[in-house]
C-alpha cells in the first residue's frame, strides 16, 4: 500500500506514458509541484508510493522487469522523479489557482507591451486590459503559452475595447557624444532596421519595437542621452 503522505494535503497522482505503457505514482502535491518547476526538494519526501503502478486505481503494479526495461532502473524514487518531471501532475485547487493567476499576469503584461488602441495609436493600460478580459469572460489556461493565448484574448476583448497587436517603427537621431552608447543599447530595445553613422559621428537609426513600448523606449533613450535625442514615430502597424 502507498505510504502515508507528508504534509497537510492529500497525495496526488503523477502519470507518464512511455512506449504505449502508463506509469503512475502517488506524490506529495506541494513538493512535486516545486520539483516540476525546477526547484530542489527531497525526493524521498516527495514520493509517497511504495511502488510504480500501471493502473493505480486498480492497484496494478509495474513489474521490476518492465521498469528496468523502460527506465533503466527499478528504484521507485528515481522513477517517480522522472514521472513527475516529464509527465502529467494532478494539481490541487490552490495550485491551479496560483498557476492561472500567474499566467494571467503574464498575458496581460504581454498584451500591454504589444498592443495599442488602433484609433489613438497609444498603449492600453494593463488595468483596462484586465477589466475587458473580465467583461468578456475570457478564461486562462495555465499550461498554454502566453503568445498563443494572447492572440485569442485580444480577439475576444476587441469587442469590448478597441485593441490590436502592432509594431512601431521609430526614427532615432543621436548626437556624436551619445551615439556609441545608444548604438550599443539599441539591440536590447528592439529590432534595428537601419543604422547610419554620419561623418560628424552622429547616429541615425530605425528601430522596430512592440507598439505598447513606445513611451518606455523613448524614456530609455532620453535617459541614455540626458534628453539629447530626437525620436519620431514613423509608423504603427
Amino acid at each position: 500500500m502507498p505510504r502515508k503522505g507528508r504534509g497537510e494535503h492529500e497525495p496526488v497522482v503523477a502519470r507518464l506514458e512511455v512506449a504505449g505503457k502508463r506509469f503512475e505514482v502517488l506524490v506529495n502535491p506541494d513538493l512535486a509541484f516545486e520539483y516540476k518547476q525546477g526547484k530542489q526538494v527531497s525526493l524521498e519526501d516527495m514520493v509517497i508510493s511504495d511502488a510504480v503502478y500501471t493502473d493505480l486505481r486498480r492497484g496494478l503494479r509495474a513489474s521490476p522487469e518492465l521498469l528496468r526495461k523502460v527506465f533503466g532502473t527499478d528504484d521507485v524514487v528515481k522513477i517517480a522523479a522522472e514521472i513527475v518531471r516529464r509527465g502529467e501532475l494532478q494539481l490541487t485547487a490552490e495550485q491551479r489557482r496560483r498557476l492561472i493567476e500567474a499566467k494571467k499576469k503574464q498575458i496581460i503584461s504581454y498584451i500591454a507591451r504589444n498592443a495599442i488602441d488602433p484609433k489613438t495609436k497609444l498603449p492600453i493600460p494593463p488595468a483596462r486590459i484586465e477589466a475587458a478580459m473580465e467583461q468578456a469572460g475570457v478564461g486562462v489556461d495555465p499550461f498554454k503559452s502566453v503568445e498563443e493565448q494572447a492572440q485569442l484574448i485580444v480577439k475576444a476583448i476587441s469587442r469590448i475595447i478597441p485593441i490590436k497587436i502592432a509594431k512601431a517603427l521609430l526614427r532615432i537621431v543621436v548626437p556624436p557624444e551619445y551615439s556609441p552608447r545608444v548604438a550599443g543599447a539599441l539591440q536590447k530595445l528592439g529590432e534595428v532596421k537601419h543604422m547610419d553613422w554620419r561623418t560628424d559621428g552622429s547616429l541615425v537609426a530605425e528601430l522596430e519595437i512592440p507598439a505598447g513600448l513606445q513611451q518606455e523606449v523613448i524614456d530609455k533613450l532620453n535617459k541614455l542621452t540626458q534628453g539629447n535625442v530626437d525620436v519620431k514615430i514613423v509608423s504603427v502597424v
